[in-house]
């Protein structure tokens, strides 16, 4: 059975619905008062095939509103990843490390929905610009619609998919290792999608960045090969490969692997055993 969505994430799409659906009213009222004065399409604003005019300024603001609060939540996984590696690096409680995966998974049900939504309203936008009916359409039925039929689809297989929940089971097992815990049972194998490279021993993991040759400061690592590089010599590798127009393969010896900027973590762990 599919975890239930929170009640703070339902809040948050139910203030979002009113949000867009006011301020597109009040947009169109205010700064066109008749759509003969408007052009075909102006910005969020579309004339519909007849005279209706309608506007989605509220709807973008509303988007981005909607955007920043995934900022929020990605923050949330963060702190929380963090408490639960002081959990385990000071032999707390099991349970409270249980809990934590527990708020991990509460915030990737809040991400999704909220992915989910965003999705909604600019599938619905763009299928309204292209069709632009001669009656404005109820867009807050035609968005929930939508949603709704993306939620149905929801499977828990998803949530342990989370990019980010991914990494905390990946970092809480390596930080079990470093301080002598055996890890839960229950637990098995992070994911089978994930790459084998990323779940390298800690004997093999070092302290010194690949390109400087100097002990990390700032260890970013890449999550499709695994390895681990000061996080400032890293983006300078990029650029400079970039800038040549060239491809920008991992600068570890031996691996091929490509990196991007996009793949790169900050590895709080190792971070944690270089200042021990």
């Amino acid at each position: 059975m599919p975890r239930r969505p929170s009640e703070s994430s339902r809040l948050l799409l139910q203030a979002s619905e009113r949000g867009f659906k006011i301020r597109g009213k009040e947009k169109t009222k205010e700064v066109f008062p008749h759509p003969a004065l408007v052009p075909e399409e102006t910005g969020s604003l579309i004339r519909m095939s007849g005279r209706s005019l309608i506007s989605f300024s509220g709807v973008d603001a509303c988007l981005s509103s909607l955007k920043v609060c995934k900022t929020y939540i990605n923050t949330g996984m963060d702190v929380t990843t963090s408490v639960a590696l002081d959990l385990v690096e000071n032999h707390n409680d099991p349970e409270e490390i249980k809990t934590m995966k527990e708020v991990m998974l509460d915030y990737a049900v809040m991400n999704r929905e909220l992915s989910h939504y965003v999705q909604a309203v600019e599938d619905t936008v763009k299928q309204i610009k292209q069709d632009k009916p001669e009656i404005v359409p109820d867009l807050r039925h035609l968005v929930m619609e939508r949603f709704r039929n993306l939620e149905s689809k929801n499977c828990n297989a998803d949530l342990e998919r989370n990019e980010k929940v991914v990494l905390f089971k990946e970092q809480i097992k390596q930080m079990e290792a470093q301080v002598g815990i055996q890890p839960d049972p229950e637990e098995g194998p992070v994911l089978e999608q994930v790459d084998e490279d990323l779940t390298m021993s800690l004997s093999q993991r070092k302290f010194i960045c690949p390109i400087t040759q100097e002990e990390m400061k700032k260890p970013v690592k890449s999550k499709i090969c695994g390895h681990t590089y000061e996080e400032e010599a890293i983006l300078e590798h990029i650029r400079r490969r970039q800038q040549h127009k060239k491809k920008v393969n991992c600068p570890q010896v031996g691996c091929s692997r490509e990196v991007r900027k996009a793949d790169l973590v900050f590895d709080e762990v190792l971070k944690r055993m270089i200042n021990n």
